[in-house]
């Protein structure tokens, strides 16, 4: 990862006013997604963080009662009904000078395209780990997806006001099972109901739990004010503890950005605490965005002319006026009110009347934004996940890709009346991203693949939901589907028609295959040598 700041890299550079603005603007920018298991905490922790941004004035909680509002990050009539994340959120907000893209991830491992795909936008991540529970089967399947692109990372273990397990047993779990070097940023003081707060291990300071206490500075472990503050015994385990935790790594930059160590808080995000010291983390140690690959060259963020490319698609957002939204991350330039980008993959040009900042299903039109930022374009399906956004470069940037899914079920319904209100709805979802659709190539109803069985949950309530279109699903008799490849016409176009029962066009149009076993793909690998059957593919507009 490229870590010169925009400024310094302007030093050697010609004089350049709208460069140096550009630049500025990067350097206090944080783009960061947040990552988690199920029930870590997660979605409480992104209103605690929008609620001390000053995003809003009342933070929702996932188990709220009847007369508190909404979680404002689950937006999606299944997300409150259930208590968990299925879709991607963004949010903006800025604190002390600092403007954080907030990218809230979906959680369930069912959802995890979705998640990768948001990962490309950010440039940093929180992983956060209940306190009683460690690491667990999503934490690291998301973890070494952020591996995958060395997206620096700061681990927030939460909860610490419950029974927890043993510190020192965390911190090590997490360096052998994730691989990564870990530095206490903070030290907890107690734990479960005896949590009084923490210490500041990098500027010796004590956060105590007691509402409406800032931060205490201290000189150190041996500063009288620590006797003042706490109890003699919490104390003394305090010292103790933070002189073991010097046998851990100290804390360095390079190593952070680099994505082999991870800083760690602690706190409890229901009970509001841990959350500014996380955040000044952020502000201190997250990277401000950095160049990015493009398949001619790499893109700065400090080069006047404007770059971004598409992320996620979301349909519906405000169900009265059945919008469209693609999440465009700006890579370079400044993005200005009423301009007209070109779309590389068309040619075509794209006006952008009124970008948008979200704060969840709320919404503000951006005058200006710059790199780092994220917003909203509305439009009616030109723009699909993947594309890229330019002044007029002819450039797409990698890295987006879609995975084989691993359910294949056909969408039925009961009344052919509907049948075009189907395959409509179908349409915009796929371009969302919320399944992948396949037309087979025998004529048969439609095929949707999905990762996980959460997701069919999730078409079929906004099938009914936002298109008034009850359906079920039928089984298939595939196990597996790959896209097909190759240079060779001849070979594609022999293959098309020898198997018309098992082959269909997906969403953009390029040919797949369904297998039933591995078997089977294996026969077609051995009879079609020049083609290529592949399990992941680089969206289209990067292929």
């Amino acid at each position: 990862m490229d870590q010169t700041t925009p400024i310094e890299a302007l030093e050697s550079a010609p004089a350049d006013p709208a460069s140096t603005a550009v630049a500025r603007e990067a350097a206090r920018r944080r783009a960061f997604a947040i990552i988690a298991h199920p029930d870590a905490g997660k979605t409480t922790l992104t209103e605690k963080l929008l609620l001390r941004g000053g995003a809003i004035q009342l933070a929702g909680q996932v188990r709220a009662k009847g007369d508190r509002r909404r979680t404002r990050s689950d937006w999606m009539k299944i997300e409150q009904d259930r208590g968990i994340s299925v879709a991607t959120s963004v949010m903006t907000f800025e604190r002390d000078g600092v403007v954080f893209n907030l990218l809230d991830t979906p959680g369930h491992e069912d959802f995890s395209e979705d998640t990768y795909r948001t990962l490309t936008a950010v440039d940093a991540a929180v992983m956060v780990i209940d306190a009683a529970k460690g690491i667990e089967a999503q934490t690291r399947k998301l973890f070494e997806v952020c591996r995958l692109r060395d997206i620096p990372i700061i681990t927030f273990i939460n909860k610490m006001d419950r029974e927890s397990r043993d510190v020192f047993e965390l911190l090590d779990e997490i360096e052998k099972t994730l691989a990564l070097d870990v530095t206490p940023a903070a030290w907890p003081v107690g734990s479960g109901r005896g949590f009084l707060g923490t210490y500041d291990v990098l500027e010796p300071a004590l956060h105590l739990l007691a509402e409406g206490s800032g931060p205490v500075k201290l000189t150190g472990l041996d500063d009288p004010k620590l006797d003042e503050l706490v109890p003699a015994a919490e104390a003394e385990a305090l010292r103790e503890g933070a002189e073991l935790a010097g046998a851990f790594k100290t804390f360095d930059l390079e190593a952070f950005r680099e994505g082999t160590m991870t800083p760690v808080y602690f706190g409890s995000a229901l009970r509001d605490f841990g959350i500014g010291h996380l955040l000044e983390g952020l502000s201190r140690f997250a990277p401000h965005p950095g160049a990015r690959p493009a398949d001619t060259r790499r893109v700065r963020p400090e080069e006047p002319a404007l770059t971004g490319f598409v992320f996620k698609i979301q349909a519906n957002m405000d169900p009265n006026h059945r919008d469209r939204v693609a999440f465009l991350r700006i890579c370079s330039g400044r993005l200005e009110k009423g301009m007209r980008l070109r779309q590389t993959r068309t040619g075509k040009q794209v006006p952008v009347n009124a970008p948008l900042f979200f704060f969840a299903q709320d919404r503000q039109v951006a005058q200006e934004a710059w790199p780092g930022d994220v917003v909203g374009i509305a439009n009616h399906g030109i723009l699909r996940i993947g594309d890229t956004l330019t002044e007029g470069e002819q450039i797409n940037f990698r890295g987006v890709p879609s995975f084989a899914p691993e359910i294949l079920r056909r969408v039925m319904i009961e009344d052919a009346m509907v049948g075009k209100k189907l395959r409509t709805a179908l349409e915009q979802l796929a371009e969302e991203g919320v399944v992948q659709l396949f037309r087979p190539l025998d004529g048969t109803p439609p095929v949707v693949g999905v990762v996980g069985a959460l997701q069919l949950d999730v078409l079929a309530e906004r099938l009914k939901a936002e298109y008034s279109v009850p359906s079920r699903y039928e089984s298939t008799p595939w196990g597996m589907m790959r896209w097909v490849v190759s240079d060779d016409k001849a070979a594609m176009q022999g293959f098309r028609q020898s198997a018309p029962h098992d082959t269909a066009e997906d969403h953009d149009g390029a040919l797949v295959a369904f297998f039933t076993s591995d078997w089977r793909r294996n026969r077609a690998e051995e009879e079609w040598p020049t083609l290529k059957f592949l399990k992941l593919r680089e969206q289209h507009a990067a292929a």
